[in-house]
């Protein structure tokens, strides 16, 4: 940080800035959020700015490969590759720019606090229905936290970690496995990492 010559504070020096999530992470976002968070009631979703270095509000650094080994998440089936570029990519944050597209309006949440608005109602994919709504959803979503995404050489496997933490206290946190068959990608696989109850 640098001090602003004008006296206004410290000045974010351009390699401080965390760097921005690639276009081509945020199909797996959409396709994430749709099938496991959205229902005919979902309004809006605020979505942490930042992405999550680490895998719940218990762990204290980043998971590195021991984790995955020790956990032996879904059933110790994953590529090394895989978990290796997901591991890469969770060692510092990026930033999550206005490129969701799964049809709800959304807001980004920095520090705690309600960005303003800069999208509206994103534009609905054209194989998406609201029949496609997770029937299992929460009614309400709080604010949900992702990883990057890790994937496979062929780059037809992805890793995703999402969290929702809600204003109750309540919450979850989840790993997510995703499958390519041709352009599509589609969620075979979750794995519950932690869950919080809400505080009476």
């Amino acid at each position: 940080m640098l001090a602003d010559p004008a006296g206004a504070g410290p000045v974010e020096r351009a390699e401080d800035r965390p760097e921005p999530v690639p276009p081509e992470e945020y199909t797996l976002y959409d396709q994430v959020i749709q099938t496991k968070f959205l229902t005919s009631r979902t309004s809006l979703v605020m979505i942490e700015r930042l992405t999550v270095t680490r895998l719940g509000p218990e762990e204290r650094n980043p998971p590195d490969r021991a984790y995955f080994d020790e956990n032996r998440f879904f059933e110790g089936r994953l590529e090394p590759d895989l978990v290796a570029d997901f591991l890469l990519k969770t060692r510092r944050p990026s930033r999550l720019e206005a490129k969701f597209h799964f049809g709800v309006p959304y807001r980004f949440v920095s520090d705690g606090e309600l960005e303003e608005p800069e999208v509206s109602l994103g534009p609905i994919p054209a194989e998406f229905s609201p029949t496609d709504l997770a029937q299992d959803a929460p009614p309400t979503i709080g604010i949900l936290e992702f990883s990057r995404v890790g994937f496979n050489r062929r780059e037809d496997q992805a890793l995703i970690y999402v969290g929702d933490n809600r204003p109750d206290g309540s919450g979850a946190g989840l790993l997510v496995l995703l499958h390519r068959r041709g352009r599509v990608w589609t969620i075979v696989n979750t794995e519950v990492l932690w869950v919080a109850r809400r505080e009476e």
